[in-house]
């Protein structure tokens, strides 16, 4: 799989894309990861990539131009499944958007800063807008690497038990049961007796149980769905 992205502020993705499992995912072969430094694009010699907004108002706005001409010059190389915008008013980012990300080729993610981008670079290339929340973030560079991250660790033979993303919270709308490890008994706190058992069948419906009580209880809402 390859994702590019393009950014204003490259070196705020140098550190969550390098290390652990994105480290893996592209030490294996898995995924490249390809960042772009929009000033490439600028409209002048002073690396200019924003401008002030028609209309009036606070805030600078990337231009149409850079944009355009970034996206055109890498689209001629890779033909890209999805054009990505990250934006506080896209669509929600999720266990299934990340599930359907995952099984594409080439990504490309557009990180907007300032006031945000031009309209007419959403309207005519820009194929799906995601949210990681209702919250305004400095620019979409912290946002995109949530969605690699969540994107990568999903690719087959990233993770080195690669059942293990079956069971993460969301998977089936349903957040993840509670977990234990050793030592069975820590300050007389108990693990329960049932993951034990050495029953799997029993420990199985026990966590199934466990994730259906704590969604109930902690994010109702997935259960609608």
């Amino acid at each position: 799989m390859r994702i590019d992205i393009i950014s204003v502020l490259p070196e705020l993705l140098e550190s969550p894309l390098n290390h652990s499992i994105m480290k893996r995912a592209k030490d294996k072969g898995l995924l490249e990861i390809h960042i772009h430094h929009l000033r490439q694009w600028a409209v002048n010699e002073y690396g200019q990539v924003d401008d002030y907004q028609y209309g009036g108002g606070a805030g600078m706005v990337m231009m149409p131009e850079p944009l355009a001409n970034a996206i055109e010059a890498l689209s001629k190389d890779v033909g890209y499944d999805e054009i990505i915008y990250m934006t506080p008013d896209g669509e929600d980012f999720s266990q299934g958007m990340a599930n359907q990300f995952s099984m594409k080729e080439r990504l490309l993610i557009i990180c907007g800063h300032y006031k945000g981008i031009d309209q007419r670079i959403r309207d005519h290339f820009v194929t799906r807008e995601v949210s990681i929340g209702n919250y305004v973030l400095s620019g979409g560079e912290l946002a995109a690497a949530v969605v690699v991250d969540a994107i990568g660790r999903l690719l087959p033979g990233v993770l080195n038990n690669e059942t293990s993303a079956l069971f993460d919270s969301f998977q089936d709308n349903l957040l993840a049961p509670p977990v234990y490890t050793r030592p069975a008994d820590f300050r007389g706190w108990k693990v329960p007796d049932i993951l034990l058992s050495g029953d799997l069948k029993k420990i199985e419906e026990w966590r199934y149980e466990q994730a259906v009580q704590r969604t109930t209880e902690r994010k109702p809402d997935l259960l609608k769905d």
